[in-house]
Formats: structure tokens, C-alpha cells, sequence
């Protein structure tokens, strides 16, 4: 706190900080006495954002960034260098993958694709050069479930890092550390915020990993701002309730939709029917987060008549809200994605039927 007595979190709206003395800006500056010297480095507001992000993860340190794919992108320039290999889950956000093949490979990089429940996959697709092992769990969107602590053997064998990309659970529901990753990126856009209104991304591992991620981070300037890491605070505080809420809807939602003659298929991995509802119930014991993708009985046509006729539910292509946003996917064959939120499921229901 600010030392006014304040009940909610400061926000330093504050691109410099004033040095007492030409000394104390040297010693600042190379980092032998504290204290802020830009907000490109370091914010208190943004600084209280990042401990409480750690706390949460039971990580040493976090990092803050302008937003999720920023944090990506921070990670691959922090630990990455030419004639280094990636192996990324082929389950993937679509970003992730463009940012990759586009951008990331034009610097001397090379990934491969493996299935993520493709546990002899991930270990074939190693290599001596391999560097970082990348996924999600659950995937987007077909909500398969990783063995983290799998997939962190295979790597830490082969001195390769693990990143995990935990936007689907937060830290509310799942915490990747435990498991054996070594760094946890969020998109805080979603689940953190909670209610669809800012951009930004986090960063959480080892004080080692993450003064890698500072050092990029200062140098090329994705860092978040003061004010989106405010409303992130202020998400932070409902976070655990929501996921709960979150959570309980989507299985509702998910055994319902299965039950429909016009559905026919559905993927949520707290359905027995899921095909890592195993390790899903292991891992994350009752809470699978609320993505739930379905296919109507049609195909694409059916897909867009589906999403094109709801009252109660916005068509967007974002997740995390406490309102339902729905979102058509037709290069996957017709299939909705359906980010649960918080209204009443009886509500989602009569609009979905």
C-alpha cells in the first residue's frame, strides 16, 4: 500500500519516478539501491499485480506483460536462441502457432507439432538441440487434458524447458509448477480480468527464468500497463468463486448438450465420455474449468443456424466472461466453442434449446 491508508490498491498512473539526487539516479539505474526508475521496468501497481499472480502459482517471481500472446513471445526471446528446436502441441491457440511458423522460425528456430496426449510423441519428437517443450491444458478447443508431469520428464531429461499455457484453468484451478513446468503463461485477458475489459499477459517460474523474461521485456517494451494491472487486481479478488461458478455450469451445460438428439458430439473433459476424463479427474479433482466445445447435427450449416439464433449468448471470440460468449469454428468442422459464464444455467439452457 501507498502508506494513505487505503482500502483497494493504488494505481501509479506514472510514466517516470523523480530520483532524489544524481547519485541515487546512478545507484537506481545499475540496480545497487531499490527503487523504480521507469515504468517500462517496474510499476508498483503493475508490481502488485505480478507477487499476487506468484503467490498464486507457488512461483518465485512473475512477470507482467502487455498481453497474453506478449508473454509467448517473451518467452520464446528470453529462452530461445538460431539453431534451437521447439516442440509444441499440436493443440494449440492459433496465434501461438502463427507467432511461431511466421515469426519465431524466421530467426534460425525450428518446431514440430506433436499430438499433446501423445506421450511417446513428445519423446520421439526430441532432439539434441531441443530447447522448449510448449502446450496447453486443456487444449483449445477440444479440452484434451496433459500429463504435465509426463511431458516435464521427458523434457528435464533433455535439459529442455517446460511452458505451459494455463489460460483454460487459472491459477484458481490448476497450477502447472507442482507438476514439473517451469513456466506458467496466462493470457490475463481472460479468466484473471474475468469480465472481458483489458489486454495483458503474465509470466510465472523460477527468479533464474524470469529475470531472462525481465531482461527481454525492458529491452523490447511489452509490459503492461498500470491501469489494466489495476482491473487484473481487482479480478484477482473473485477469481477462486468464479472458476467454482465457472465450473459447475460448464458440467451442467456439457450433460445437457451430450444428452441432445441434435448434438453429436461433445468435448469437456469432465464428462466420463472424454477421452482423458481420467487424467482430467486426477489432476484437477472436480473443477474442469468451463470450455465446452459441441458439434450440432448438420455441420457448419447447422453450427451457424445454432449460434446466428441465440438471445442470452454473444457471439465473440474471446473466453473468460462472466456472460457466455459463443464462438463458430467451421474450419474444425462445424463445431461451437462455448466459454460458460456465471448466469443462471437454466437461462443457458432454454436459450441453447
Amino acid at each position: 500500500r501507498s502508506g494513505e491508508g487505503e482500502h483497494s490498491e493504488a494505481l501509479f498512473l506514472t510514466s517516470s519516478y523523480v530520483f532524489e539526487s544524481a547519485a541515487d539516479a546512478a545507484a537506481r539505474f545499475s540496480g545497487t539501491a531499490p527503487g523504480n526508475v521507469y515504468s517500462r521496468y517496474t510499476n508498483p501497481t503493475v508490481r502488485t499485480f505480478e507477487e499476487r499472480i506468484a503467490a498464486l502459482e507457488g512461483a518465485e517471481q512473475a512477470v507482467a506483460t502487455s498481453s497474453g500472446m506478449a508473454a509467448i513471445l517473451t518467452a520464446c526471446m528470453a529462452y530461445l536462441q538460431a539453431g534451437q528446436h521447439i516442440v509444441c502441441s499440436r493443440s494449440v491457440f492459433g496465434s501461438t502457432t502463427v507467432m511461431l511458423n511466421r515469426f519465431i522460425a524466421k530467426f534460425g528456430v525450428s518446431i514440430s507439432y506433436v499430438s499433446p496426449t501423445d506421450y511417446a510423441g513428445w519423446e520421439a519428437a526430441m532432439r539434441p538441440e531441443t530447447r522448449m517443450l510448449f502446450l496447453e491444458t486443456p487444449s483449445n478447443p477440444l479440452n484434451e487434458v496433459v500429463d504435465i508431469a509426463r511431458v516435464a520428464q521427458i523434457a528435464h531429461r533433455r535439459d529442455a524447458l517446460v511452458v505451459v499455457d494455463n489460460c483454460f484453468l487459472s491459477p484458481a484451478l490448476q497450477q502447472p509448477l507442482q507438476f514439473g513446468a517451469d513456466v506458467v503463461i496466462h493470457s490475463a485477458t481472460k479468466y484473471i480480468d474475468g469480465q472481458g475489459r483489458c489486454l495483458g499477459g503474465v509470466l510465472c517460474g523460477s527468479r533464474e527464468l524470469m529475470d531472462q523474461a525481465v531482461g527481454f521485456l525492458r529491452s523490447a517494451g511489452p509490459c503492461l500497463s498500470p491501469f489494466n494491472a489495476w482491473v487484473f487486481l481487482k479480478g484477482l479478488e473473485t477469481l477462486r468463486i468464479r472458476m467454482e461458478a465457472h465450473s459447475r455450469s460448464a458440467l451442467e451445460i456439457a450433460q445437457w448438450l451430450q444428452a441432445q438428439p441434435g448434438v453429436t458430439g461433445v468435448n469437456f473433459a469432465g464428462l466420463a465420455s472424454h477421452p482423458d476424463h481420467g487424467v482430467a479427474e486426477r489432476l484437477l479433482e472436480g473443477t474442469y474449468g468451463a470450455m465446452v466445445t459441441f458439434k450440432p447435427r448438420g455441420g457448419v450449416e447447422a453450427m451457424a443456424a445454432f449460434t446466428d439464433n441465440l438471445a442470452l449468448c454473444d457471439i465473440a471470440v474471446s473466453l473468460g466472461d462472466v456472460f457466455t460468449l459463443v464462438y463458430p469454428r467451421p474450419k474444425d468442422g462445424g463445431i461451437v466453442r462455448v466459454s460458460v459464464g456465471c448466469e443462471d444455467v437454466d437461462d443457458l439452457v432454454e436459450d441453447f434449446e
